[in-house]
């Protein structure tokens, strides 16, 4: 089955040669030495040391470089970025996990040159399956367009029955009102559930299930929507007053725009640490790193609180250690000849069945996510699907979900890439929460930050990453030089 939809036909696919390694292409690569350490010029002055090469300590290493405050960056992996990550996989950009990235961000918009990100934007909208419908039995699918960016496309959408009349009329006055709220307003709102938010807005459980559900479960691994209403107010927002795009090589390229403005001998990467104190970390190899000026930690959470315990929750009623909800995803990608829906579009499954969260035809947003003339699909679930066998078993098994949506014999020529099981996704932005961002300062010259100290949004990392560089700063008492 070929899907037909009145939209613009994809533009052709500049030619990219193929790549046969796992690694970033050349001009994204920020190659560091492993032992660039204390042994150089700049360890000679007092420094700060910061744990993580992940957006958040990117952001802080960003800041402390501007007011040229040294500092010795330690990442345990081998490249920067955390989850911030893509693969190049048979000449096919794979981003670890499905993360589209949101223009209207405002910590962003102030670290980062968007044109040389050279962003592809999605279609304002979304594209809905909702299963076999009417006597024909045939997949439907039904298009939902932002009214105030492609009102024609989105008069179709009024009578569609992803959700009822009301229900449209109230997603344009929501989007009308998350605009016109500040962020101060928003973060210091009362908050309950997702859930519950769009249940008082006035949502029907149609349009909930089938349309905000599987969308906002794509964004916050969250099916259950008990995410922070004050995280998806502020997402709501930041869709109605920007773009969701994917960077021209990946969104790996948001951290290596990053890195590539540090002092290299600033950076260690192959690096873990094993302990901090306040005034220095000490490594897995037993070596000391000197942090005379403060030592931010920017890990993600799990590994945060290992390092500094005093961050597990105190109260025996709050979550136990580690053991908070699960935000897992588990994204899936296949490469193919050609896209049976040629357009940019986010597609959610709106039936109610199957595993299949949401999915996308990359290369529809961004050629140069696949060689010439090859299609890149990415699929998402929500979940570890750890009792669902291999990845072999749980690609097979999306393969003929899919096969409802566009045939079988169109989704029986998809060639599987990889799975990317991301066990730690995101972390759980559950009531009570500070998504405004949370004191950086955790002991005498000791900092955090982090997306699970802010919101969980690339925003959230880097705001938090520059409060706890602030906080450094200001504490030593140290300027602009």
């Amino acid at each position: 089955m070929h899907v037909h939809l009145p939209f613009r036909p994809a533009p052709p696919k500049p030619h990219h040669p193929h790549h046969h390694h796992n690694a970033a292409p050349p001009h994204l690569r920020f190659t560091v030495s492993a032992s660039a350490s204390s042994s150089s010029p700049a360890a000679a002055r007092k420094q700060a040391v910061i744990v993580g090469g992940g957006l958040a300590g990117l952001a802080a290493a960003t800041h402390l470089t501007s007011l040229s405050v040294p500092f010795t960056l330690l990442e345990a992996s081998d490249r920067l970025g955390g989850r911030v990550a893509t693969d190049i996989v048979d000449g096919f950009r794979l981003d670890r996990g499905f993360q589209i990235f949101l223009t209207a961000y405002p910590e962003c918009r102030r670290l980062l040159d968007y044109r040389a990100l050279r962003l592809k934007p999605f279609y304002p909208g979304a594209l809905v399956f909702l299963g076999p419908t009417g006597a024909s039995n045939e997949p439907s699918f039904h298009l939902l367009s932002d009214p105030f960016r492609r009102p024609l496309r989105a008069l179709p959408a009024l009578l569609s029955p992803v959700g009822t009349l009301p229900d449209k009329l109230l997603v344009g006055l929501a989007r009308l009102r998350a605009a016109a709220t500040s962020d101060e307003a928003i973060l210091a709102a009362p908050e309950t559930t997702t859930a519950e938010h769009l249940r008082r807005i006035g949502f029907s459980p149609s349009i909930i299930d089938r349309f905000l559900r599987p969308f906002l479960a794509g964004i916050f691994f969250d099916p259950a929507l008990d995410t922070t209403s004050r995280l998806f107010d502020l997402v709501f927002k930041r869709l109605a007053l920007g773009d969701n795009a994917l960077p021209e090589d990946g969104i790996a390229a948001i951290a290596y725009q990053l890195a590539n403005h540090l002092p290299e001998s600033s950076i260690r990467l192959n690096t873990r640490v094993e302990a901090v104190g306040d005034s220095g970390v000490t490594l897995d190899t037993g070596e000391t790193v000197p942090g005379e000026l403060g030592v931010i930690v920017a890990v993600e959470q799990p590994e945060a609180t290992k390092l500094l315990p005093q961050l597990l929750p105190p109260s025996p009623n709050a979550n136990p250690p580690n053991q908070t909800k699960e935000r897992s995803t588990v994204c899936i990608y296949f490469a193919a000849d050609r896209a049976p829906i040629s357009d940019p579009v986010l597609l959610l499954n709106g039936s109610g069945t199957g595993i299949v969260n949401n999915m996308f035809f990359a290369t529809s947003v961004a050629p140069s996510y696949a060689p010439e003339g090859k299609v890149l699909v990415s699929v998402s679930l929500v979940g570890s699907f750890a009792d669902r066998g291999d990845d072999a078993a749980l690609a097979a098994e999306v393969v003929r979900e899919l096969g409802g949506w566009f045939g079988a014999e169109e989704v029986a020529a998809w060639r599987h890439l990889r799975t990317y099981r991301i066990g730690f996704a995101q972390p759980d932005q559950t009531p009570p929460t500070e998504p405004a961002g949370r004191e950086p300062r955790v002991g005498d010259g000791v900092y955090v930050c982090g997306d699970h100290w802010c919101s969980a949004t690339f925003d959230g990392a880097m705001v938090s990453g520059r409060r706890a560089a602030e906080a450094l700063v200001k504490d030593r008492g140290l300027s602009s030089s």
